[in-house]
């Protein structure tokens, strides 16, 4: 992973996730690094793998919708991080397309890139950051 903050206010990062890089895990370590409390990311790239889920409201758990192991297109990946306690929470849902033109999307669970992923992060301000609701479990923007 490769990283430079390009902006100031708000602070914004480009990212770049090379081959064999798990996405969410990534994030999770970026975050923690730059001590980030809250912020929002869009991607595009490619994969070797991606896991999409769903959330089932009657369980409140992200249940697998389709896992891909095969290279797709990262069509479009927009998420946020939060904090819960003092670790960072990724929340990302995911468009990816297959070599036959169809497209699969949902929450990410996991995904491999490959070749790259690159991806725009920005802090997001103390106003607008998300908070867990107790209610379904989820970060939700609470003001």
């Amino acid at each position: 992973m490769r990283s430079r903050q390009i902006a100031d206010n708000p602070k914004t990062f480009i990212i770049i996730l090379d081959s064999g890089e798990e996405i969410l895990s990534s994030l999770k370590s970026f975050a923690k690094e730059q001590r980030l409390s809250g912020s929002s990311f869009k991607a595009i790239g490619a994969l070797s793998q991606a896991e999409l889920g769903w959330f089932n409201w009657e369980t409140k758990e992200y249940q697998t919708a389709v896992n891909l192991k095969e290279q797709i297109e990262l069509l479009s990946l927009i998420g946020d991080i939060t904090l819960q306690g003092s670790e960072p929470q990724v929340h990302a849902h995911l468009v990816v397309g297959r070599s036959d033109g169809t497209a699969h999307g949902g929450h990410l669970l996991s995904a491999t890139v490959r070749p790259t992923c690159e991806l725009i992060l920005t802090e997001s301000p103390a106003h607008l950051q998300k908070q867990i609701a107790p209610e379904s479990g989820i970060a939700l923007i609470r003001f």
